[in-house]
């Protein structure tokens, strides 16, 4: 009777166990190849979290109706990228990019973008804009506080510092501005590049975009004040750009034919520059505050000279020699091989600038 017992379950064993091995072998399958990135291997696939029914009658879920309108600014200045590196007086010739494309973003201001601004809306009472300025600065600082304010912030381990590259006073450097002043009474500026060739344009634009006061200047170091009665909480609106437009596009800088020369005459004043040792070598996003009044005194013994601007960028290029034309002033005549030529222009031409 005891034997009977044993081979039957032996039999049971070996007629069950395959099917047991079977069935755990496929499971091992399943889990190894599966594919779901949310059923990892030997793990249990995960539920999607229940929604909590939201009260349709709470006034607390309901829209906020004043989400969805455009964004008021009371700044009393037209919006642009650049403020230091563009000149509103050129009218730009064509556009690479629709001027319906508003870089705050559609519906999210309330100027209109014509493709190189937005414009204010209401007309700007420059009395009261120097009030209010004259307001928030208040007393003007004693040489000790001056002092103490330069000791504390003109070191290169400033926190409170701001990077001016090529784009020179963008717009939305000067919401960077105001969070600095948050929690410090001054912003250290760090210019480079092509700004650095008219500093006093630089200066006027920080102070007048910005509302601050530049307490000192070293080369290319700036410490923008904000005011004895600045308030952070008051601070004004500034919408932001998403990204940066495309710039228009202007006429061009160098003429065929320089005014005041024959086309053999400019032709030959070219190669001359083309052969003549560069009066400088400009770096890349390098420090040029020193570039005018060298250029300035070439002129007086030189009629042409050479830029040698190797690894500038053709961009930086022409935007040194539109700067130049300006300040110095002269006559671009040649952009070749990362090579600037300026011709100082007639004598006549001199006295009359």
């Amino acid at each position: 009777m005891l034997k009977c017992l044993r081979m039957a379950l032996q039999i049971q064993t070996l007629t069950i166990r395959p099917n047991k091995y079977f069935l755990c072998f496929s499971r091992f399958l399943s889990q190894f190849l599966s594919r779901d990135p949310y059923d990892p291997p030997f793990s249990p696939s995960s539920k999607p979290p229940k929604l909590k029914k939201t009260n349709k009658n709470n006034p607390s879920h309901a829209k906020d109706p004043t989400l969805n309108r455009p964004l008021k600014s009371d700044l009393p200045f037209d919006f642009r990228y650049s403020y230091s590196e563009t000149n509103p007086s050129v009218e730009p010739i064509g556009f690479r990019e629709p001027p319906r494309f508003s870089p705050f973003g559609p519906g999210r201001l309330d100027r209109r973008w014509t493709g190189t601004s937005a414009p204010a809306q209401q007309q700007v009472d420059q009395e009261s804009v120097a009030q209010a300025r004259s307001r928030v600065l208040g007393d003007p600082l004693t040489e000790e506080e001056v002092a103490e304010l330069v000791e504390h912030y003109r070191h290169n381990d400033c926190a409170s510092q701001i990077n001016l590259g090529k784009g020179g006073v963008t717009h939305n450097m000067l919401d960077d501005i105001h969070n600095h002043w948050k929690r410090a009474e001054a912003v250290r500026i760090k210019c480079l590049g092509v700004p650095t060739l008219d500093m006093h344009n630089v200066c006027f634009h920080l102070e007048d975009k910005s509302g601050g006061k530049v307490i000192y200047q070293h080369i290319n170091i700036l410490l923008l004040y904000r005011g004895r009665n600045y308030d952070p909480n008051n601070r004004p609106v500034i919408p932001l750009m998403l990204w940066k437009p495309y710039a228009p596009i202007y006429p061009k800088l160098v003429k065929n034919v320089a005014d005041g020369l024959t086309f053999e005459e400019t032709k030959e004043m070219r190669n001359r520059g083309l052969n003549s040792p560069p009066l400088m070598k400009l770096t890349r996003n390098g420090v040029y505050v020193n570039v005018v009044a060298r250029v300035r005194e070439a002129f007086e013994t030189e009629e042409v000279v050479r830029l040698d601007c190797t690894h500038v960028g053709t961009s930086d290029c022409k935007k040194v020699g539109l700067k130049l034309k300006d300040l110095v002033p002269c006559v671009p005549i040649l952009f070749k091989d990362e090579q600037i030529i300026l011709w100082r222009g007639k004598r006549e031409q001199e006295q009359e600038s």
